[in-house]
């Protein structure tokens, strides 16, 4: 019995990897495309580029893998945290003994789940300070260029275009991409660094705005702006960038990273470029400011140069006091030689008394000895003088050479013609400045006087007693002459006697 109950039975054996095999073929024909609801655990991605992540509910888990060419084929991207519909087919993974879910595309469970991942995402580049205000660039106040990126069919571009002719016609670069579906961010994304690489002054202009524009739709419609490679894209752009995504509700990262957000692609138009009538109504009004300002500055300038021209002197009274000094001086002149010369006569003759002939004399024989004494050494010492220069001379001549000395005779000759010529212009312009401000107190000198009053229309009024002031002069006179800048003209009665010159004073009177 013990026999029989060793023996093997009827079951079959299989290997390890057929048993593995038939269990893959098992779960592989029973789940061939399924979707998945759950959320999503730990996230990893390999560097081959292949994502291990994990769906999970209340109760149980199922680990999940996406090739590189799947993943990269994902509209969103699975997040930890994250509700999620994976649509795929069931697997298995023989050397660690476990089942997995091949997932070919996810989607998030609903708009709540979106709104929590964009939260999620806000919240990121936020930290990191993209959303700053102070990294925000000023827009252009008119650019010449300004690059469109929104889709060239659709009616949002016709809007901006149709906008910016009726306001301020500019340039416009239109950079076409897909503003929903899977390729809309990385069109986006593209289209921003490729306006940004443009060089300044080269065959296509670079733009000096940036307007990202597409009209409204659904969180899932709008989802490509959400994305946090336009964000970086947005945040990156050294040129100033308007976001124009959706309706005026309608919010997306692009909005918090750009340097402004407009309500609707019209409104970002608007704010791109000033209206050009007001702009020129607005010229007109600063022009007219300007021709009041520079009327009343010269009508106030001139008033006040005419002000000023009425307190100067006199040109003869300013010779009056001078010419009564040299008066004075030229009478006391005489006086004050005569006093020097006779004080030096009487300082000559006390000089002259304290000499006398034996003084000079020994003097005279003093010096005479002292000079016997010199004459002695004077001409040994003349001689070795003259032998010692003489030699110097010889060792020099060789050195000297009379091309420096000519050449330095040029040079000052050069030099003192144009000194020359520099002072003889100098002198010109003294004589000429002399010139001009002789004309012009000449000119001031008619202007002030009496002749130039009487050429401006005014006249004056002459009797026999003077001039008259009055109407009562006038009235008591027995003839009258009016004076004109062209001559003279008698009123009734006799002609008044012109008065006569005073007579100048003598020299010396007033003394």
């Amino acid at each position: 019995m013990d026999m029989f109950e060793d023996a093997p039975g009827n079951t079959p054996e299989y290997t390890v990897s057929e048993l593995s095999g038939a269990v893959r073929r098992a779960i592989e024909g029973e789940f061939g495309h399924v979707r998945v609801r759950g959320e999503v655990g730990r996230v990893m991605v390999a560097r081959t580029g292949h994502m291990y992540f994990d769906l999970k509910d209340q109760r149980d888990v199922i680990a999940c893998v996406s090739w590189k060419g799947q993943v990269s084929k994902f509209r969103h991207r699975p997040e930890e945290g994250m509700e999620v519909i994976a649509t795929g087919r069931m697997t298995t993974f023989g050397p660690q003994s476990k089942y997995q879910l091949n997932v070919e595309s996810v989607e998030p469970a609903g708009a709540g789940a979106l709104m929590a991942m964009l939260e999620k995402r806000k919240k990121m580049l936020e930290a990191e300070g993209l959303f700053a205000a102070e990294r925000k660039t000023p827009l252009p106040y008119l650019p010449e260029v300004i690059g469109v990126v929104t889709s060239p069919t659709g009616a949002v571009i016709r809007d901006i275009l149709h906008r910016l002719r009726d306001r301020f016609p500019r340039k416009v670069l239109i950079w076409p991409v897909a503003v929903q579906g899977e390729a809309c961010a990385r069109q986006v994304a593209a289209a921003i660094e490729g306006f940004n690489r443009l060089s300044p002054g080269g065959a296509v202009p670079r733009p000096d705005l940036l307007i990202v524009a597409r009209g409204g739709g659904s969180i899932e419609d709008l989802w490509g702006f959400n994305e946090e490679i336009v964000a970086r894209a947005a945040a990156a752009s050294e040129i100033p960038l308007i976001s124009a995504v959706g309706h005026e509700t309608d919010t997306t990262l692009i909005d918090y990273v750009s340097d402004r957000r407009a309500p609707t692609p019209t409104a970002a138009a608007e704010i791109a470029v000033p209206v050009r009538l007001e702009l020129l109504t607005w010229l007109d009004g600063q022009g007219a400011r300007l021709s009041r300002a520079l009327t009343s500055g010269i009508t106030q300038r001139g008033q006040r140069l005419r002000d000023l021209s009425r307190a100067l002197p006199r040109p003869d009274s300013l010779l009056d006091r001078p010419r009564q000094r040299l008066d004075v001086a030229s009478d006391r002149l005489p006086a004050a030689l005569t006093r020097t010369v006779q004080a030096r006569r009487v300082a000559l003759s006390e000089a002259a008394g304290r000499l006398h002939p034996s003084t000079l004399r020994g003097m005279v024989s003093g010096r005479r000895d002292r000079f016997a004494l010199w004459q002695g050494r004077l001409s040994p010492a003349l001689l070795r003088a003259v032998s010692d220069k003489r030699n110097a001379l010889d060792r020099r001549a060789d050195r000297l050479s009379v091309t420096p000395i000519r050449r330095e005779i040029a040079q000052g000759r050069r030099d003192l013609d144009q000194l020359a010529q520099r002072f003889e212009a100098a002198a010109q312009r003294q004589v000429s400045g002399w010139a001009d401000r002789l004309a012009g107190l000449d000119r001031l000198r008619e202007t002030l006087g009496h002749k130039a009053t009487l050429a401006r229309g005014y006249a004056v009024v002459h009797s026999d007693a003077g001039l008259v002031t009055s109407k009562a002069a006038a009235e008591a006179a027995t003839g009258l002459e009016i004076e004109f800048a062209d001559g003279r003209m008698k009123i009734g009665g006799a002609a008044p006697k012109k008065a006569a010159k005073p007579k100048p004073p003598e020299q010396g009177s007033l003394f």
